[in-house]
């Protein structure tokens, strides 16, 4: 007999099959999958006694945290850590953490968040821009006939949600006024509130184009300035229940703040976008979707770190939404939409991959196909 092991890296996501595969007892899976799965969590701003109880109950079950070299000492005040482990270990922490002062049986609570998300499908946002400059499509539905006619191909095509913007957020284009924007997009929305039952987005920085808009039938306010530039805009989400996406950018004016210098991009933006959510909430809002902004105040090589990283915003508690569609990271200024849409499609897949909520692309119906294809492979 050949001495020789032959061994294999497991990359998947269906350890249960895995299992099944070498005869594993199948009434014991699942709770075999938890100490198969691993997870590394950052966890900000712990004093020191928080820190050490941290690591010592991380090791007591075989798992691991990760702090400042000074906290031992006690020369470091506050410490962020990386806490690491199997999905098992993790629970096991949060269950002796229950038992610890220094408000840890909170800490216990939200790592057990980390570990309960569900998996969910894709949905798709369908986007329709109104305007006269947008980067992609600018002046192709900005007629009233255009726009509701394009509006019904996304919803033929397989769009969950139709987002509607009067506004372009192209570098170097100045801002449309409010009055100008509900004067294109609520004759859409009159068209389309007797036809059909979709849930519509408003694309738009305005309190006073987001109340129009609510009160027309939208029920979803997509604010690209994250409330920096009307912060009203949060106010008039929660008074009509509707849900309001926040996407991370620094200007609150339509164009990209430039040679931004991040510290660490994860972490500012994440930062950034747990202090807009906090606002909101202020307000009253209750339903959240958070967007990292890509291709916004973000160079090439960091907007690729958000998509390959994209999970880490998942920790934040609320429903991801990207939107990459034809955008200038593609490095694609002088190709066709066609061509763009092709590399869109082949970045979204890793969005799917990802379990990303929500992706906004402009060619729905090239996406719905790709969605049909994904759920017979896997």
């Amino acid at each position: 007999m050949s001495s020789d092991f032959l061994i294999k890296s497991i990359n998947t996501d269906d350890y249960e099959k895995e299992l099944e595969l070498i005869g594993f007892d199948s009434s014991y899976k699942h709770k075999a999958v938890e100490k198969l799965i691993f997870k590394n969590l950052k966890i900000y701003s712990l004093t020191v006694p928080q820190a050490n109880i941290l690591k010592q109950v991380a090791l007591s079950v075989g798992a691991d945290c990760a702090t400042h070299k000074e906290v031992i000492t006690g020369k470091q005040e506050i410490s962020d850590a990386i806490l690491s482990g199997s999905f098992s270990q993790l629970r096991k922490i949060a269950q002796k953490l229950r038992f610890q002062p220094f408000g840890l049986k909170i800490l216990a609570d939200k790592i057990e968040e980390q570990l309960n998300r569900k998996q969910i499908q894709t949905k798709i946002v369908g986007i329709l821009n109104i305007t006269d400059n947008s980067f992609s499509d600018g002046g192709e539905f900005n007629s009233f006939e255009k726009a509701v006619k394009h509006f019904d191909e996304l919803v033929q095509d397989g769009a969950d949600i139709i987002d509607i913007g009067a506004e372009s957020t192209k570098p170097n284009t100045k801002g449309v006024s409010s009055e100008e924007q509900i004067k294109k997009i609520v004759p859409v929305l009159e068209y389309v509130k007797d036809k059909y039952n979709i849930p519509i987005s408003i694309d738009t920085r305005s309190s006073l184009v987001a109340q129009e808009c609510l009160r027309k039938g939208a029920s979803i306010i997509n604010d690209v300035s994250g409330l920096k530039y009307d912060p009203r805009i949060a106010k008039v989400v929660a008074e009509h229940n509707a849900t309001l996406v926040i996407q991370h950018s620094l200007g609150n004016e339509v164009n990209m703040v430039e040679n931004v210098e991040y510290e660490n991009i994860m972490d500012d933006v994440f930062y950034d976008i747990n202090r807009q959510i906090t606002l909101a909430k202020h307000y009253g809002v209750e339903s959240i979707i958070i967007d990292p902004g890509i291709g916004f105040d973000k160079n090439l090589e960091e907007n690729f770190v958000i998509i390959n990283r994209i999970e880490e915003f998942f920790s934040l508690g609320y429903p991801v939404m990207t939107g990459i569609s034809r955008k200038s990271l593609l490095n694609l200024k002088d190709s066709s939409n066609e061509e763009k849409d092709i590399y869109t499609l082949a970045l979204n897949t890793l969005a799917i991959e990802h379990n990303v909520d929500y992706i906004r692309v402009h060619n729905v119906k090239m996406h719905k196909k790709l969605f049909e294809t994904y759920k017979k492979l896997f």
